[in-house]
């Protein structure tokens, strides 16, 4: 990263679109900089102000101002030409070509999963996380991605923390400040076990609250796929979604009960087959073809039933070859309907049982992974 790469996002009238276009003609900011006013009219196409600006290099005051702020604050700028930047980023035609990071750089290059959901995260959801993130834990070099909003983000960056996962927050305003101010505490916590914070806003970036979509694409593009957790009909999370999708981005969901507002959003992405079901934290893996990337040293072992709670292990044993309603399965264990239900929903997205039509559940044969932290 030079200070050209700087300079080359504060050009007034030059945007990230522009940005990315004249990089694949030039190939680097130095050689843009370096380029005749003629040439970047006639050949990039620029209107002439714009190439005016580049010639008259308006951007360096700006960019020597960031870059004094980056020092005092220990924030490290990386252009889309260097070796840290993500590649999966790189990849789609609308790339920041800065980032500006705290924390661990190499974080960013870790297998990256997204994972995003409703603000107003219920406690299946909040499971949900909590149990996905767990089971990926037996992954290596992986890394949780959100957005450090309420609600699912903070939910799977918490569960990332707790798991021993490297996790990263993708922000909608300029560092070293987190928004919300609330979850500064879990920021640092974030940094301190080698997570890492980035945004592609400059402290010189005019605050709107305009640029949390653009935030998305980030988080759509900077992994190999992305999980909604939860989400309502409408939402931030699906926008998200159908950014990742239109980056040929594998987007996944757990499916929901149909009378819960907090999974209308996600059961419609898998009924228009804009995202994969999902159940387990194996679905992901399969889904994204991990399990073929790993050694031998690295391949995640299968599970078995002493992952489960002794009270998991108990219900388990009551649903043998055959489906077994709801009703016989109270019966039979001489459970409360409360607790029936939070035992089930433990079963299912451990992958040892699914749910049938008739509300009747079913064993599965094969194994789920197993539960087991990072090392």
């Amino acid at each position: 990263m030079t200070l050209d790469d700087i300079a080359l996002t504060f050009i007034p009238g030059l945007g990230v679109k522009g940005i990315a276009h004249l990089l694949e003609l030039f190939g680097s900011a130095g050689e843009i900089f370096a380029a005749s006013e003629e040439r970047l009219v006639h050949d990039a196409l620029l209107r002439p102000e714009i190439a005016r600006n580049i010639v008259m290099r308006k951007g360096d005051a700006a960019a020597e101002r960031e870059l004094r702020r980056c020092r005092q604050h220990g924030i490290r700028p990386i252009a889309s030409t260097d070796p840290e930047y993500p590649a999966l980023l790189r990849e789609i035609p609308d790339f920041p070509h800065l980032l500006y990071v705290m924390g661990s750089v190499e974080a960013l290059s870790l297998r990256c999963i997204s994972m995003v959901g409703t603000r107003r995260i219920s406690v299946y959801g909040q499971r949900l996380c909590n149990d996905l993130v767990e089971g990926l834990a037996a992954v290596p070099r992986l890394a949780v991605v959100s957005g450090m909003a309420f609600g699912a983000d903070i939910a799977c960056h918490r569960a990332a923390l707790a798991a021993g996962i490297p996790t990263i927050g993708v922000l909608a305003n300029a560092l070293p400040e987190i928004t919300p101010a609330q979850h500064t505490a879990i920021a640092r916590e974030i940094l301190d076990r080698g997570g890492a914070m980035i945004t592609e806003l400059s402290s010189q970036s005019k605050q709107k609250g305009t640029f949390y979509l653009p935030r998305n694409r980030i988080i759509a593009a900077i992994s190999a796929g992305t999980v909604v957790i939860e989400s309502p009909a409408a939402g931030g999370s699906l926008i998200t979604a159908q950014l990742a999708d239109g980056y040929n981005r594998t987007v996944m969901a757990p499916p929901g009960r149909t009378t819960d507002a907090n999974s209308f959003g996600t059961n419609a992405l898998i009924r228009n087959r804009k995202a994969v079901l999902i159940r387990t934290a194996n679905d992901i893996i399969e889904e994204l073809q991990w399990e073929f990337n790993l050694s031998p040293e690295e391949a995640v072992p299968e599970s078995t039933t002493s992952d489960l709670t002794p009270d998991e292990r108990k219900l388990l044993a009551l649903i043998t070859d055959e489906p077994r309603t709801a009703d016989e399965l109270i019966h039979a264990g001489g459970y409360d309907f409360n607790t029936l239900s939070t035992l089930l929903i433990g079963l299912e997205l451990a992958g040892f049982i699914r749910q049938l039509p008739g509300n009747r559940y079913e064993r599965l044969k094969c194994n789920p992974v197993i539960r087991k932290t990072w090392n």
